[in-house]
């Protein structure tokens, strides 16, 4: 329960659809934790840089480097900054390609064998 936390500690990421607690940093020590598989994602490298931070902690750690704390590495990376910039420009036109009008008893379905 994430609103029993000790004061250290810090909510990482919260599950969308029950808003349970799936991952905790603390605040100033470098330990981190996550409740789901971050290597197991819905693009080919969604969450690999949780194991970035981990990797740079222990080498900076390895290499008597200032620390830096994890929670600000994490939030660093984590942070979402567009590439390229959003345009607002509105469309004038639209083109919409399809295979026309369906008549009653048609599904829209499309063949993929391509005997159609």
């Amino acid at each position: 329960d994430a609103a029993q936390l000790p004061a250290d500690w810090d909510i990482l990421f919260t599950n969308a659809n029950d808003n349970s607690n799936e991952g905790v940093v603390h605040s100033i020590l470098p330990y981190f934790s996550v409740q789901f598989h971050p290597e197991h994602t819905a693009g080919p490298e969604d969450l690999e840089c949780l194991f970035d931070v981990f990797l740079e902690s222990v080498k900076d750690q390895i290499n008597n480097r200032p620390y830096i704390s994890v929670k600000n590495r994490l939030t660093e990376k984590l942070i979402y900054r567009p590439s390229v910039p959003i345009t607002t420009k509105q469309s004038k036109k639209i083109l919409i390609l399809g295979s026309g009008g369906l008549s009653i008893g048609q599904a829209g379905e499309f063949d993929y064998s391509g005997s159609q």
